[in-house]
């Protein structure tokens, strides 16, 4: 399930990609099929090794050349591990709200991408995040370890991605009918994932992330931007021929 739109990222084979907080890698396998030379960077390490072994499958499957996988690395956002302009697209997703000091975080994504590179960057949305947090202490921090610190509004995360000197291509909301699956696991307990309606629903989605129906691709265009889960902004890192300082 992909929720950064690659025609807005504008991916080009041979482009160096790093996706930070990778997660069990869903962006950056995507990158490598489309011939991407791709790095990923997780702070968890049960997340770093499966995703090194799935690259490691997809390698001996075929699905992408053994060329494109740099690494796979566990690390943290706000020390990356990289110099300056080291890749032409960067990407993170449902990463920054987990993050205390998310301003470090960006700056240092910003950092590593090179003048004229494109970033993206995914977040719950504003509205659908206020509703789990209301009906649920234990779906965020405090009380859930590693859980969300805050929650974003477009105005604020786009101020932040300004000043770490990107400028702004556009955003769009994605994952409409995902929403309701949060609001309902937040109502019967963030951690109560065998109540009948929540497997249920879990059900539905996974036939839906498989089969992907025109039915519900139509819901999904109707329905995101006024509930979409996840709101995602893509930025430029200008340089001095578009008239740009770079950094």
């Amino acid at each position: 399930m992909l929720t950064i739109r690659f025609d807005l990222l504008d991916l080009r084979q041979g482009d160096r990609v790093l996706d930070v907080g990778a997660g069990f890698g869903r962006h950056i396998f995507e990158c490598a099929r489309r011939g991407a030379d791709v790095v990923a960077l997780d702070y968890a390490e049960d997340e770093v090794i499966e995703t090194r072994a799935t690259l490691g499958a997809m390698v001996d499957a075929g699905e992408i050349d053994i060329g494109r996988f740099k690494g796979v690395l566990r690390g943290d956002a706000t020390h990356l591990p990289f110099a300056d302009a080291s890749f032409d697209k960067v990407i993170t997703s449902e990463v920054l709200e987990h993050i205390q000091d998310d301003v470090a975080a960006i700056s240092e994504m910003i950092r590593v991408l090179k003048p004229g590179g494109i970033f993206a960057a995914t977040v719950p949305a504003w509205g659908p995040e206020k509703i789990n947090w209301m009906l649920s202490d234990e779906y965020h921090a405090p009380k859930s370890v590693g859980g969300h610190v805050r929650i974003y509004s477009k105005t604020e995360l786009s101020a932040k991605l300004r000043t770490a000197g990107l400028e702004l291509r556009g955003t769009h909301r994605a994952h409409a009918l995902h929403s309701p699956y949060w609001w309902l696991k937040c109502a019967v307990g963030p951690r109560n994932d065998d109540h009948p309606m929540v497997t249920k629903y879990r059900t539905f989605l996974e036939w839906d992330i498989v089969e992907q129906p025109t039915s519900t691709r139509v819901a999904e265009r109707v329905l995101s931007p006024a509930m979409g889960k996840s709101i995602v902004f893509y930025g430029h890192k200008p340089s001095s021929d578009d008239g740009g300082v770079a950094r």
